[in-house]
């Protein structure tokens, strides 16, 4: 636990530098097209009307689980959080290795490229979430006390990211084989996760799995929070206390992993 709260204390102490660079970075990515960053909405849009089409139009099987809701306001409310997951824990699974030249030649805190990372990611969220709160609001799905659930979604989604990517940061930098065995465990995570499905439709023994998927859990506040609003905050007693041992799990061990190999990171240069 020492480790974890060393670490957490670097990101505070940084939280300054990290909003800048993550702010630069995201200035220097589309720098060179004309729609700049509008491409933060307009790409999560069309990956929308592309599984709109197979899912919505196509397979028809797919619907939402109320039905005052239309398919595709399911769709988006489970594709946008899944996007904004999937992209932290894919580009900060990579930030060590993409910058391991900048970690080894210069006094920088690693762990910090992990958070400028996923901060990169959670401002293309707040793009795309901006249309969901459009949305909710013209069409009144929920009560305006529910957006608060947003606030425990962006809480939990950056502890159990930030632990993740803390062990597979490391990981990568040592076996490189990993990034390829990752970006396979994320395809296969989009469709374990209720995104254009629901749990009430499948087998027993499906939900099951489910039910040990974080993101499952994540994107089931994410809807609660702008469409659904039949709770006070989703999920059972079991499934935050399932969640919050598992995510704390995974920070301890990350942090354990940064601190230990950290100095040999330029080892494996």
């Amino acid at each position: 636990m020492k480790e974890l709260f060393e670490l957490l204390k670097i990101q505070l102490n940084n939280a300054k530098l990290i909003i800048q660079l993550a702010k630069y970075n995201l200035k220097i990515e589309y720098s060179n097209h004309y729609l700049g960053m509008f491409w933060n909405i307009l790409q999560p849009l069309m990956q929308v009307a592309i599984y709109y089409v197979v899912f919505g139009l196509g397979l028809r099987g797919s619907t939402a689980p109320n039905e005052e809701i239309p398919f595709i306001i399911h769709l988006i409310t489970g594709l946008f959080p899944w996007l904004f997951i999937s992209q932290a824990i894919n580009t900060g699974s990579n930030a060590l290795l993409s910058q391991l030249d900048l970690v080894t030649k210069m006094k920088f805190p690693s762990s910090t490229l992990l958070s400028i990372s996923l901060t990169n990611s959670f401002i293309n969220l707040l793009f795309t979430t901006l249309i969901i709160v459009a949305i909710s609001i013209y069409q009144q799905y929920v009560s305006v006390f529910h957006y608060l659930e947003f606030i425990y979604f962006v809480f939990a989604s950056y502890a159990i990211i930030f632990g993740i990517t803390l062990i597979m940061s490391t990981l990568i930098v040592m076996v490189r084989d990993l990034k390829n065995v990752l970006q396979n465990i994320i395809r296969m995570g989009f469709f374990l996760t209720p995104i254009f499905w629901q749990i009430e439709t499948v087998n027993p023994l499906f939900q099951k799995i489910v039910a040990l998927n974080p993101f499952a859990y994540l994107v089931g506040i994410y809807r609660n929070a702008f469409i659904h609003g039949d709770k006070f905050i989703y999920g059972a007693p079991t499934e935050h206390l399932y969640f919050w041992t598992l995510t704390i799990t995974l920070l301890v061990i990350g942090a354990i992993m940064h601190k230990k190999f950290n100095a040999k990171l330029i080892d494996y240069l």
